[in-house]
């Protein structure tokens, strides 16, 4: 095993990737549906995600797609139960976005044995993409 520098490689954890999901979201039809169905926006995210910009609101929705990928699309997952939390610190101390899972994808999660989650937003030229990596 090689050191990535900043670790003792005799201390190394190997992690295995379970799963990963992408997903792309055009941002005004995702805005055409959040107008379309008002309550739609209630059922889809946690109350800190709701107030966000709708382009915000499309790769959180993408991610919420893509970890549904991830974790192989089990089908009876709630939508609230993912949560793209905002990223903290400053300059290079900034850890980027973060999801929270709560009840039915916990549950999956545990499932797989997954203890890692990467998540990747992004949204430029009306499309908002995101990309979820699952590791046990």
């Amino acid at each position: 095993m090689r050191s990535c520098g900043r670790c003792d490689a005799a201390s190394a954890v190997v992690f295995v990737i379970v799963g990963v999901g992408i997903d792309v979201v055009g941002i005004e039809r995702f805005a055409a549906c959040l107008r379309r169905a008002p309550r739609l926006a209630e059922r889809l995210f946690t109350d800190s995600e709701i107030g966000l910009p709708v382009e915000s609101l499309a790769a959180r929705f993408a991610a919420k797609e893509a970890l549904a990928k991830a974790l192989d699309s089990p089908g009876n997952l709630a939508w609230r139960d993912a949560e793209v939390l905002r990223p903290t610190g400053e300059g290079k101390t900034a850890a980027g976005p973060r999801l929270a899972v709560y009840r039915t994808v916990a549950r999956r999660c545990e499932e797989l044995g997954v203890v890692h989650l990467h998540v990747s937003l992004s949204h430029d030229a009306g499309q908002a993409t995101a990309l979820v990596i699952a590791e046990a």
